[in-house]
């Protein structure tokens, strides 16, 4: 064993159904039933369910269509990516309050190194059970931690730590959801152990194929490929997966953590319902699109350099067009003006099916080039963020929260309005 490979200083922090759990915050009205965060349309995809949704079958990725198949009661919500951007602000505040040695995942995890933080706050189970207290305090959310002395282990221990639902035997069935642990703690003297316990899947980079071919060879759980060998593993796999497998079943994981500021692109998009011609509708996405990106940037201290925007048409061919300013958009305006100009170049005729817009070519924000002057202070440009910008955004969100992200939008794309007539009222049938 390598030098200070046994200490425990590794933790997995994972929100437990991040973006459902911040819509009941808001709504306590849904705590208990089955709610699904997705598009509410027939090419609508679940984004994250509650844990009484799973019970019936409900999970991430799956289609709402069959969701709902799945869950009659389903309840589905729009997304606010914009709320859980300041969700995903606080946790990591929090975080940042033990250690600057931390690595986001996404939303709602992050790898954590306590190493440097025991002198201050104590052992790593200490650390983990004050995390995990303070997520519940002070966001009113629920995680799970995971602590081992790598990767892969804390991740598989926060996993183990999360509540379990399970169906009543009924008559009325209904979803049991059973408390978790909060915190798993992986000893290094009962690693194998844990470890053997579970399958093949739950392991990093064993996708559906190698999982199936795993399975050709009789091999259903860890302690199985753990009982074949490394030469076998080799001789099947070759040798760069094959010797990776064996790493992992025997628990080594050489990954470090570390704040990444190598994020490739952060970028949201939608395919819609329906084939979409029109031009303001999709200068509308544009816009809303802008508002999430550049605040999910920003949320993690990054400047994106290049603004792309990324459509497929009703025949299913994909374009992508990109510009790379001088001085990197700061707003969702100027990312919005940039995508904009992109949609200029792009014919509309064919039908837009699909609609996204993406930041790459990343630098921190305190090493970003150009310096931009504000219109409150009576410059030519509004990319500069001062109180009044935070306070415009902070604005921004909470009437997007509470009314959708629809409710607000540019003045110049909000087409006049007309009477009703009676041909607008549906006739009952």
């Amino acid at each position: 064993m390598a030098k200070d490979e046994g200490k425990l200083d590794v933790l997995h922090l994972d929100m437990d159904c991040f973006f459902v759990a911040v819509e009941v915050k808001d709504d306590p009205s849904l705590a208990g039933l089955p709610v699904a965060v997705g598009g509410n349309t027939d090419r609508g995809v679940v984004a994250s369910a509650s844990y009484e949704a799973r019970a019936f079958g409900v999970h991430a990725a799956m289609s709402t269509a069959v969701a709902k198949r799945q869950c009659a009661d389903l309840v589905i919500i729009s997304p606010h990516f914009e709320r859980y951007t300041q969700m995903n602000r606080e946790l990591l505040r929090i975080i940042e309050q033990v250690t600057p040695d931390y690595e986001p995942i996404a939303f709602d995890e992050a790898f954590i190194d306590v190493a440097g933080a025991h002198r201050l706050f104590g052992t790593s189970e200490e650390i983990a059970r004050r995390l995990h207290a303070q997520v519940h305090d002070e966001l009113g959310l629920s995680c799970s931690v995971g602590v081992a002395r790598n990767k892969l282990l804390a991740k598989l221990g926060s996993k183990a730590a999360k509540p379990t639902v399970q169906m009543s035997q009924g008559p009325p069935r209904r979803a049991l959801v059973m408390p978790g642990e909060g915190v798993t703690v992986i000893d290094t003297d009962r690693e194998y152990q844990f470890l053997h316990s579970h399958g093949l899947r739950a392991l990093p980079g064993i996708g559906p194929k190698t999982a199936e071919r795993m399975r050709a060879l009789g091999l259903n759980t860890i302690a199985d490929a753990v009982e074949v060998g490394r030469a076998r593993l080799i001789a099947h796999f070759g040798a760069s997966l094959g010797s990776q497998i064996d790493d992992l079943v025997h628990g080594i994981d050489h990954r470090r953590v570390h704040r990444s500021r190598e994020a490739r692109s952060i970028g949201t998009e939608t395919t819609f319902d329906r084939d979409i011609f029109d031009p303001d509708h999709l200068r509308s996405q544009i816009f809303q699109f802008s508002q999430r990106v550049i605040a999910r940037a920003s949320a993690q201290g990054l400047v994106a350099r290049t603004v792309s925007l990324k459509v497929r048409y009703s025949d299913l061919t994909l374009i992508s067009r990109a510009n790379t300013p001088d001085a990197p958009p700061r707003s969702g305006e100027e990312v919005a003006r940039l995508a904009l100009g992109l949609l200029d170049h792009i014919s509309i005729e064919r039908g837009i099916r699909l609609l996204g817009v993406h930041l790459s070519n990343f630098v921190g924000a305190e090493t970003a080039p150009g310096e931009q002057l504000s219109l409150f202070d009576g410059g030519e440009a509004d990319q500069e963020e001062t109180p009044q910008t935070r306070r415009l955004d902070a604005a921004r969100m909470e009437i997007a929260r509470r009314f959708g992200e629809g409710a607000l939008d540019h003045a110049s794309l909000v087409a006049p309005q007309r009477a009703i007539s009676r041909n607008d009222i549906e006739r009952p049938h």
